[in-house]
């Protein structure tokens, strides 16, 4: 994506660095360049409104949840993988997930604390409607 005009930073690659730049991972320089660029563009600006809009929202539903110490490792390597052209089917990073709760589950013990809370009415873990949840 490019707005067309011109820029320090490319609008694409300001868009690839986006997260790290929302969740202030990125270096002191390459964070002031972004905001430059930000504060110049209006579609990198509107997108950066959003994805901070959904963040928050993130936040505020599920920010109490603990997250996985490996998550974000596992989340690049599969990025990688992607970018390498290597193969990764939905199928497999479901069962790996569905493996993975239940460890987390069976770690809980019989405790279960259920502190896994939805955001809104119904079960955070599955969007689907409830209707279709049944069949």
């Amino acid at each position: 994506m490019s707005c067309g005009d011109p820029h320090d930073k490319d609008c694409s690659e300001v868009l690839d660095h986006l997260y790290e730049y929302l969740d202030r991972e990125m270096p002191a320089g390459e964070s002031e360049k972004f905001q430059v660029h930000i504060d110049e563009c209006s579609p990198c600006l509107a997108t950066y409104g959003l994805e901070q809009a959904v963040k928050k929202l993130v936040k505020r539903c599920c920010g109490h949840d603990d997250v996985p110490s490996d998550l974000r490792s596992k989340v690049m390597g599969r990025i990688e993988l992607i970018q390498a052209g290597e193969v990764v089917s939905e199928a497999s990073v479901r069962d790996q997930a569905a493996r993975e709760q239940a460890q987390r589950e069976q770690a809980a013990g019989a405790a279960g604390s259920g502190s896994a809370a939805a955001c809104a009415d119904g079960d955070a873990g599955d969007a689907r409607p409830e209707a279709a949840r049944a069949e």
